[in-house]
């Protein structure tokens, strides 16, 4: 049984750390964020999300702003939302 990642508190404002950007290649077929030495691969949905991950708006904001954006329920936004920051915080491509 796996463990549910640790709530993110709805004030952080995540954003990418320094020397981590998303950008959108052609030679890789969509977005993409690039690390040092790295590159991960990023779906439509995960851009979105990454795009709203500046240090300006706050966790809650991010999820409301996409709930309202894709007239989705917003506790499945929220969810699905913290997982996949806490799986790119886990691979320090986003500052919590």
């Amino acid at each position: 049984m796996s463990e549910a990642a640790p709530a993110i508190a709805s004030d952080a404002r995540p954003r990418l750390p320094r020397g981590v950007r998303l950008l959108h290649s052609e030679a890789q077929g969509g977005w993409v964020l690039l690390a040092p030495e790295r590159v991960f691969k990023a779906d439509a949905i995960a851009a979105e999300i990454v795009k709203r991950c500046t240090g300006e708006a706050t966790l809650a904001a991010i999820v409301d702003d996409l709930a309202k954006s894709f007239n989705a329920p917003r506790e499945r936004v929220l969810a699905d939302v913290t997982a996949m920051l806490r799986g790119l915080a886990d691979k320090k491509l986003l500052e919590l």
